[in-house]
C-alpha cells in the first residue's frame, strides 16, 4: 500500500468508542456503504453500486473502492444488508472476494443476493446467513437488531447497532406508510422502545428532506392506476418502474385485471425480481406474468406491459423498444407510456431523451406530473420529524443524498431543537462516538471503481480519463516517418476526429501539418535523432494551434516510425 493510502487507511477502533465511516452514499444518491467499528473490529452496513451517466461514457456500473480495508480484511466481521436495492447490495457479487466475511440478510434480500452471487460464480464461496425479519444477532462486537420499515421493496430494515459504548441507529431507506401493500408498515412501537433505551446517534436517510409533508401510501395508487388504464380503450398501456418495486408490480397487476387486461414483464431484472418475490412468499394471488415473447400475439387493448428502463438506461428494455432494437416488443402510436417512478438525480437528461423519443413516435407519455402514478419510498420532512420524536438521538448524521438533501435534513434537525448535535460528514470522514462526545476525527481513502472489459479499474484512471477526453474534445493523430539521423522522409500524416465539421477538416489538417513541420524543423540535429523530443515537439505544436485557433483540447496521439 502507498504511503498516502496508509495514512488514509482505517484506524483500529478502541473498546470505549464506536467509529463510523461512509465509503459511499454521501453527496450522492447511490453506492451506499457504511462501516461501524469497535474493539478492534468492523461491520459493514450495505455494499451498493451506482450507475454511470453522461459524465462517464462507456461506464454502466460504479463500485466503491475498499482500499482502506487493505491489510485489515480480517477485522471485518460481517456485512449487514438493509434491503435488496442495487444501491445497497449491488456491489456484493463484485467485491465480496476482497473481504470474504459473512453476509447477513432477511429471506427476500438473501435470495436476491444469492442469485446475484450465482451469476458471478462465487455463490459457493460466500456465506449468506439468513436472519428472520425483525431478527437479532451478534456480528463482531455488536448486538444487531433489524427493525422493519416500509419502503419500496419487501423486507427493508433499519439497523440498531448496540454495544457497551452506546447504541447507534442506521435507518436505511424508509418511510411511514400505513398500508405498503406488501409487508408490514414501519414498526412505530419498536422505534419508541429503541428511543426509550437511549440512542447515541441516528444515521438517517435524507433523500426527501427537501420535501415538506408526508409521502403518500402505496395503497393509494390502485384506484388511480385502475382509472388510468380504464380511460385507454385502445392500444397497450406500458408502465416503467423500478424493477425492485414488488408492491408496484402487484398494484399494476390488479389494476390491469380490473380492466380485463393481462400483464407481461419486459426486462431481465423484472423477471428476476418476480422470481425472488414468489420464491419467498410474496405476490401470492397475483397471476403469473406473461413473458415478453408472448406480447406480440395479444391484441394491444388486452395487454399491459411493465418494462425496465425508467431511468433512461441505454441497455434497459424501454430504451431498446424506443430504438427499435428489442427482439420481441414493438410499440404503436396508440400506446400509452407511464413513468411510474421518480427520476434519480443525475438521470434527468437520459430520461428526457427517452421520453422525447417515445413522444416523437406518437405515443402519449404520462408521468407523476400528469396523473397520480407514483409514491416515493423515502421520508419527507413530516416523517423525519416523527422519527426524531421516537428515537430522540443525541447526534444526527444525515446520509443517503446529495449535499442539498443532507443540508436540508440538518436544518430540519436544528429547528427541532431536541437533538443536541448534528454532523455532516463526507465520504471517508471518520466520526468518533463515545458516551460523552462525538466528532469528525479524520478521514480514510475513498474512491470509485468500474469495469473496463472484465477488469475492475479506478473510475478516474488513465484509460477512462482519456476516453472521456476523447468524447468531449475529439482526437488528433499525427504520423511521422524519419530516418536514423532525424531527416523527415515523407510528409507527416494528420487526421482529426470530432473536432470540427467535415468541410473544415482539410483546412485544419493543413494548418496542423505546417505547425508540425516547423516544430520538428526547429529541433537540433541531435534532438531529431531521439524519439522523445520529436514526439513532444509535434504534440506541443498541435496542442497550441488547436487551443489558439479552435479553443479545443483534444487527445493527441503521435506515431513515430524510424527507417
Amino acid at each position: 500500500m502507498s504511503e498516502q493510502r496508509q495514512a488514509m487507511a482505517l484506524p483500529v477502533p478502541g473498546d470505549d468508542e464506536v467509529l463510523f465511516v461512509a465509503l459511499g452514499g454521501l453527496g450522492e444518491v447511490g453506492m451506499n456503504v457504511a462501516l461501524y467499528g469497535r474493539a478492534g473490529q468492523w461491520i459493514m452496513v450495505d455494499l451498493g453500486i451506482t450507475f454511470g451517466d453522461d459524465t462517464t461514457p462507456g461506464v454502466d456500473i460504479i463500485l466503491p473502492d475498499l482500499a482502506c480495508l487493505e491489510g485489515q480484511e480480517n477485522r471485518l466481521a460481517a456485512i449487514v444488508l438493509t434491503h435488496a436495492h442495487e444501491d445497497h447490495v449491488g456491489a456484493v457479487p463484485y467485491v465480496w472476494q476482497k473481504v470474504r466475511c459473512p453476509i447477513y440478510a432477511t429471506p427476500f434480500t438473501a435470495e436476491f443476493v444469492r442469485r446475484k452471487l450465482t451469476e458471478e460464480g462465487v455463490a459457493g464461496e460466500a456465506k449468506v446467513k439468513e436472519v428472520p425479519r425483525g431478527g437479532r444477532f451478534m456480528a463482531g462486537p455488536f448486538d444487531i437488531e433489524l427493525i422493519p420499515v416500509a419502503h419500496s421493496i419487501p423486507e427493508a430494515h433499519g439497523v440498531a447497532i448496540r454495544s457497551d459504548a452506546g447504541t447507534l441507529f442506521h435507518t436505511g431507506d424508509w418511510k411511514l406508510d400505513p398500508d405498503p401493500v406488501i409487508g408490514p408498515p414501519t414498526d412505530e412501537a419498536a422505534f419508541r422502545r429503541l428511543g426509550d433505551e437511549g440512542v447515541l446517534a441516528m444515521i438517517c436517510d435524507s433523500t426527501n428532506a427537501i420535501i415538506e409533508g408526508h409521502s403518500r401510501s402505496e395503497a393509494e395508487l390502485l384506484p388511480s392506476i385502475t382509472d388510468l388504464i380504464s380511460a385507454r380503450t385502445s392500444g397497450r398501456v406500458v408502465f416503467t418502474c423500478f424493477a425492485s418495486n414488488v408492491a408496484r408490480l402487484q398494484t399494476i397487476s390488479r389494476a390491469a385485471a380490473a380492466n380485463g387486461r393481462r400483464v407481461a414483464l419486459v426486462g431481465r431484472s423484472l423477471r428476476r425480481m418476480d422470481q425472488v418475490a414468489r420464491s419467498t412468499g410474496y405476490l401470492r394471488g397475483v397471476p403469473d406474468f406473461l413473458s415478453e415473447e408472448h406480447v406480440g400475439f395479444l391484441p394491444p387493448d388486452e395487454v399491459v406491459l411493465i418494462c425496465t428502463g425508467s431511468q433512461g438506461e441505454p441497455r434497459a428494455a424501454l430504451h431498446r423498444i424506443a430504438g427499435g432494437t428489442h427482439p420481441h416488443v414493438v410499440l404503436d402510436p396508440d400506446d400509452t407510456i407511464v413513468f411510474s417512478s421518480r427520476t434519480i438525480p443525475g438521470n434527468e437528461r437520459a430520461v428526457d431523451r427517452l421520453q422525447n423519443q417515445l413522444a416523437r413516435m406518437g405515443m402519449e407519455i404520462i408521468t407523476n406530473r400528469d396523473h397520480f402514478v407514483h409514491v416515493s419510498g423515502h421520508p419527507a420532512r413530516g416523517e423525519l420529524r416523527r422519527m426524531y420524536e421516537w428515537i430522540r438521538p443525541k447526534v444526527s448524521v444525515p446520509v443517503h443524498g446529495e449535499i442539498r438533501h443532507r443540508m436540508a435534513h440538518r436544518e430540519l434537525v436544528q429547528k427541532l431543537g431536541t437533538v443536541p448535535h448534528s454532523l455532516l460528514p463526507e465520504n471517508g470522514s471518520i466520526i468518533r462516538f463515545t458516551r460523552s462526545e462525538s466528532a469528525i476525527v479524520g478521514e480514510v481513502h475513498t474512491g470509485r471503481l468500474t469495469f473496463d472489459g472484465q477488469k475492475v479499474v479506478p473510475l478516474e484512471g488513465g484509460a477512462l480519463r482519456a476516453r472521456r477526453r476523447m468524447v468531449e474534445n475529439g482526437v488528433a493523430t499525427i504520423s511521422l516517418v524519419l530516418d536514423a539521423k532525424g531527416k523527415v522522409l515523407t510528409e507527416p500524416q494528420i487526421s482529426v476526429h470530432g473536432l470540427v465539421h467535415e468541410e473544415e477538416e482539410g483546412d485544419m489538417a493543413a494548418l496542423l501539418l505546417r505547425a508540425v513541420e516547423e516544430a520538428v524543423g526547429r529541433l537540433s540535429p541531435a534532438a531529431r535523432r531521439e524519439d522523445e523530443p520529436v514526439i513532444d515537439a509535434a504534440r506541443i505544436a498541435v496542442r497550441r494551434q488547436l487551443r489558439s485557433r479552435y479553443k479545443k483540447r483534444p487527445a493527441i496521439e503521435v506515431h513515430l516510425a524510424r527507417v
